[in-house]
């Protein structure tokens, strides 16, 4: 159980897509976006973004600029993948627990880390935060983003599939479920010496 003041890193990516569902012989999602949010003692102390450029399939698909409402003029203009592991393992130094909604962010980041020969930028825990919300509410389906935080009542910061609206986005629903588990959390059951007031009880027998 990690004190209030352990470090969280809030971590979101977008990603690369093919047109349709038939992919380009070798395609694989690589990271175009970064969004980052680091948060210690309940306190956002940092934020982080940008465009990454790919670079095993540099030109993004209509349907990719389309979902994300990005340009390939935004992308073209963006960090290398060597300077984002470079940023990511700068805000490792603090050894964080990095959180994301699903798993799929840190397996892209791996899977993109192995094609550029590069070293896995984090050294500390990953916590699937969709996963721990699908347990906690007992939800069939594992809901998305978006949908998730709706159901609290609230709604998502700026727009979705924008890296760091998402990373504020997952860390606002992390405080509210973070919220929920204290209140639902039982306390010890009190002993019966707790329970009951022995100095009282002697005085009543002693009259």
């Amino acid at each position: 159980m990690q004190g209030k003041d352990h470090p969280y890193l809030f971590l979101d990516f977008e990603f690369t897509m093919p047109e349709n569902k038939t992919k380009p012989s070798g395609f694989f999602p690589e990271i175009i976006e970064v969004g980052i949010v680091s948060v210690i003692n309940d306190q956002v102390c940092d934020q982080f973004s940008a465009y990454v450029k790919p670079t095993h399939f540099p030109i993004l698909t209509e349907r990719c600029k389309s979902f994300l409402n990005i340009t390939q003029e935004q992308i073209d203009q963006g960090i290398s993948f060597t300077e984002l592991i470079r940023w990511l393992k700068e805000y490792d130094r603090l050894r964080p627990t990095v959180i994301t909604w699903g798993s799929m962010d840190m397996k892209v980041l791996r899977h993109n880390c192995l094609q550029s020969n590069l070293p896995f930028p984090f050294t500390g825990e990953h916590r699937d935060l969709a996963m721990e919300y699908k347990m906690f509410f007992g939800e069939r389906n594992q809901p998305g983003l978006r949908k998730a935080v709706q159901e609290y009542g609230k709604e998502g910061v700026g727009k979705p599939h924008c890296a760091l609206d998402d990373a504020f986005t997952t860390y606002n629903i992390f405080k509210l479920v973070e919220k929920d588990k204290k209140y639902l959390s039982k306390p010890e059951q009190p002993t019966i010496g707790e329970r009951v007031d022995f100095s009282q009880l002697l005085k009543k027998f002693a009259l």
